[in-house]
């Protein structure tokens, strides 16, 4: 059973730093691109960061470009997200995303973490 869980959000001050983790469980990582997306109540989710299978490439929302990094350990099967110099608009429910690489139909979500930036 396919199983992606999601740690590492809390409440942060404005400026702070904080890192998700995505933990995958049933399938082999490195044959999925894995990125993070983020919602907040009402609105549409959105797309944050990207990476692929190897992470070897990746690519980020212009609001985070800069301040967010994205990257994977396929040994430990798990997927990163470092926050840095965040900003309240940035609270959100972070939620990670798996897409198998040969299959774009075979797409997994996480449960999400809620992040706060509030001072």
């Amino acid at each position: 059973q396919v199983q992606l869980v999601e740690s590492g959000g809390g409440l942060v001050q404005p400026g702070g730093s904080l890192r998700l983790s995505c933990a995958a469980s049933g399938f082999t990582g490195s044959r999925y691109a894995m990125s993070w997306h983020r919602q907040v109540r009402g609105k549409e989710r959105e797309l944050v960061a990207a990476i692929t299978s190897y992470g070897g490439s990746t690519s980020y929302a212009d609001s985070v470009k800069g301040r967010f990094t994205i990257s994977r350990d396929n040994a430990k099967n798990t997927v990163y997200l470092q926050m840095n110099a965040l900003k309240p608009e940035d609270t959100a429910v972070y939620y990670c995303n798996a897409v198998l690489r040969t299959d774009l139909r075979i797409v997994y979500w996480g449960q999400g973490t809620q992040v706060t930036v509030s001072s």
